[in-house]
């Protein structure tokens, strides 16, 4: 029976050295990878950002962790990530394929599509029609100025209560898109309004969780009952109800004449040509993808504001004076008084910064064989860039550690965006559009007195 057992001992060990993973030369360094679960053991899958400063803090700015028996390289401050994403752009701006994120949608929409004249083309529609649809534009103001009234109106309703803020930016955000998407809204109890919150809520948790990690690592696993299957099934569940809210806008819709980024959509499939990538299908998943990262993002920024504002009273106070110095009288804000608010814009800064609401940012991978920082980058490497690392940077920030609206005010008290500021990623034809949009800025604001300040704070009350 002894005997047995060396026997399997050793055939486990030929195997292992068999299997075992071979970095490609003038890799990034990194810890040991252990065959087939490559470094998710040295990893806390629970929370793994402290455990990235950890390794970086060791191996450097740009170093390597295998995701099972698949190689990824992680990007860790400003320097590392700018020269890939914006330097290097078309080498690192591949998708990969064959994860949690990427399953989920099926190779449709435009997040997780690889590269390529499909993700050209969307990404190029999504543009056009949300600057046309609202992005920078009066209608977009109109739209977020209503949903404040129905906020105004929840919580009037709840005086005396309690009410999650969580739950309450998500419905607002969540409808606020509704709008742009369809054209409609839901009251926050309507049953399919709560069905979409709930699994884009759960996916988020899971997809950003441990069972996300196990699921990248271990394929084999894949075929279990564990918890990542949920989010499948709130996918086909996300289908279902966007298919029907799709039926039913057709039977109201006017060819031609687009009210909305569906009816754009369905227009463009109407005169597409052999070859084009826009079909029903994609618009199912374009939808809630868009959907999805809007809610999400904007819920999560929100909430985190409203935390530190109830905090830092103080700050609350010099937003409230200076945002009732500008308007005047005036009922609300516009977009263009953002220009004579740069407290009030440092303040929704410093929340994005802070909130860290995309700490990895979407995975990319290597379009071909290339370099970061000295080091060789072989084709199809997953790329994780530590956005982290760069809004917490020590260098970058003045207080980089600590809520501070002082981070984006210069000497002279106006707003200035740091190169640092990447909430959300970034890419070599947006820096460049940032940095003009920096110089007209800039100079708009010298010829632009500073307001005063004259009124007191407005109270927040805790409702969680």
């Amino acid at each position: 029976m002894l005997s047995f057992w060396i026997l399997v001992w050793i055939c486990v060990c030929f195997l292992f050295l068999l299997i075992r993973t071979q970095r490609p030369k003038n890799f990034p360094p990194g810890p040991r990878p252990v065959p087939l679960f490559g470094n998710l053991f040295q990893l806390n899958i629970t929370n793994p950002l402290k455990d990235f400063e950890r390794l970086a803090e060791r191996y450097g700015n740009v170093y390597s962790l295998y995701i099972g028996r698949r190689p990824a390289v992680i990007l860790t401050g400003f320097k590392a990530v700018k020269e890939a994403l914006v330097t290097k752009a078309a080498d690192f701006s591949g998708r990969p394929q064959n994860l949690l994120v990427s399953d989920v949608t099926e190779g449709k929409g435009v997040i997780m599509v690889n590269y390529g004249p499909a993700w050209k083309e969307h990404r190029r529609f999504a543009l056009m029609t949300l600057r046309n649809f609202g992005l920078g534009k009066q209608s977009m103001e109109d739209r977020i100025l209503r949903e404040t009234k129905h906020i105004v109106a929840l919580l009037e309703k709840n005086v005396g209560g309690s009410i999650n803020p969580q739950t309450l930016f998500h419905d607002a955000a969540s409808n606020i898109i509704y709008l742009v998407l369809f054209g409609i809204r839901f009251d926050y109890e309507d049953n399919t309004h709560r069905e979409f919150i709930q699994c884009f809520t759960e996916n988020a948790k899971i997809a950003n969780g441990p069972w996300g990690m196990i699921y990248d690592t271990l394929p084999i696993a894949r075929g279990l009952p564990l918890p990542f299957k949920k989010a499948l099934n709130n996918v086909e569940k996300l289908k279902h109800l966007a298919t029907q809210m799709i039926n039913k806008h057709k039977k109201t819709r006017v060819p031609g004449e687009p009210k909305n980024l569906v009816d754009c959509y369905l227009d463009e499939i109407d005169k597409a040509t052999e070859g084009s990538s826009f079909s029903e299908a994609q618009l199912l998943m374009y939808a809630l993808e868009l959907h999805f990262a809007g809610t999400d993002t904007t819920s999560n920024t929100l909430l985190t504001a409203f935390f530190y504002l109830t905090t830092h009273p103080h700050v609350q106070e010099k937003c409230q004076q200076e945002i009732d110095e500008v308007l005047e009288g005036k009922a609300s804000a516009s977009y263009e008084d953002r220009h004579n608010m740069p407290y009030t814009q440092a303040v929704i800064h410093e929340s994005q910064r802070i909130a860290i609401t995309v700490p990895l940012s979407v995975p990319h991978c290597t379009t071909r064989d290339t370099e970061v920082m000295g080091y060789s980058i072989p084709k199809d490497t997953l790329i994780f860039p530590n956005l982290a690392s760069v809004l917490s940077e020590e260098g970058q920030w003045k207080f980089p550690h600590e809520f501070n609206p002082a981070n984006f005010l210069n000497d002279q008290g106006q707003f200035e965006k740091p190169e640092a500021f990447l909430p959300f990623s970034a890419g070599q034809k947006n820096w460049k559009r940032r940095s003009r949009v920096t110089k007209m800025r800039k100079s708009s604001i010298r010829a632009r007195p500073s307001p005063r300040h004259t009124r007191g704070p407005v109270h927040i009350e805790n409702t969680h």
